[in-house]
């Protein structure tokens, strides 16, 4: 990796969504018509607007700030405990968690294009298939489902595949093929391992911490390894792999010297971020990948 260096993939969001400020410590989004005041650790320039338009938000995470912690959200009267935003075709439900999230990430909009492309080539051959561990509410799955692709989703959470299986019904896809599937995401992919079974593309998106439906401890720092080895041996020759990681203290050469160890060369790794309303940029997470 001598002389690499970091891409900031860039990215307003999706297509109901808008950054309109950050600083102090917080960020001022907008999901639909709902603007949201929330913690981003990032933030650590003075904001561009004024307090008074950071007023009107419609609601604000207060509590405990660390990514994984809980906390709660101060909501204006006769506000609602979700919405509906839409991205293209895909429409998902927004909700109010006490991890802070609402359901959606936008800056993962930032890789999706690069995924349909490699999904394209890969149709080539037939139906590509792809494999979304840790794959929360489904979005990716659903952008890549409606370009041709056979998707299997694999999240530990029963709420979150619930949250999925909504989603895919707000859009209307129902007849997507899409196995939602709630197991341990490194149980499952070694299965799968054992069975043979082999993967055009492999979306990766672990917390830092977590749990699996029968208690099962999921460290990054500690499993991420070989979570790839196994990922390695899930993927066809030319299949393509996209790790995200939203330990943002971490390093990026971090994880890209270890993606590159496991898979090998053509690496190419950095940070995702969004665009906010007056032109700056807001990194969100780390990232790496590697196509065929």
């Amino acid at each position: 990796m001598s002389g690499h260096r970091p891409l900031i993939l860039t990215t307003k969001g999706l297509d109901d969504y808008a950054l309109l400020d950050s600083g102090n410590g917080r960020k001022l989004e907008k999901f639909g018509g709902v603007i949201l005041n929330r913690p981003e650790e990032q933030a650590i320039w003075t904001p561009r607007l004024s307090e008074d338009q950071w007023s009107k938000a419609d609601a604000i995470f207060t509590g405990d700030v660390d990514e994984e912690g809980a906390g709660r959200w101060k909501r204006r009267d006769g506000l609602g405990e979700g919405w509906i935003c839409e991205h293209g075709s895909v429409r998902f439900a927004c909700r109010f968690t006490s991890f802070r999230h609402v359901g959606a990430f936008p800056e993962q909009a930032a890789h999706w294009s690069w995924m349909l492309a490699k999904l394209e080539a890969a149709s080539a051959a037939g139906r590509p298939s792809l494999l979304s561990l840790f794959g929360y509410t489904g979005l990716a799955s659903l952008v890549a489902a409606e370009a041709g692709a056979e998707v299997t989703h694999v999240d530990a959470s029963k709420k979150a595949i619930a949250w999925a299986r909504e989603n895919q019904a707000l859009s209307r896809m129902e007849e997507l093929p899409i196995r939602w599937i709630v197991d341990d995401a490194g149980k499952f992919a070694a299965r799968e391992m054992r069975r043979g079974k082999r993967y055009d593309g492999i979306l990766l998106d672990p917390p830092k911490y977590g749990r699996g439906p029968k208690g099962e401890v999921w460290d990054l720092f500690r499993d991420l390894p070989e979570m790839l080895r196994l990922c390695k041996e899930l993927l066809k020759p030319a299949g393509f792999l996209i790790l995200t990681v939203y330990a943002i203290r971490a390093s990026y050469l971090s994880f890209h010297r270890l993606t590159e160890e496991v898979l090998g060369g053509g690496v190419e790794s950095g940070e995702l971020a969004l665009i906010d309303a007056g032109g700056g940029l807001l990194s969100t997470s780390l990232f790496a990948r590697r196509g065929a």
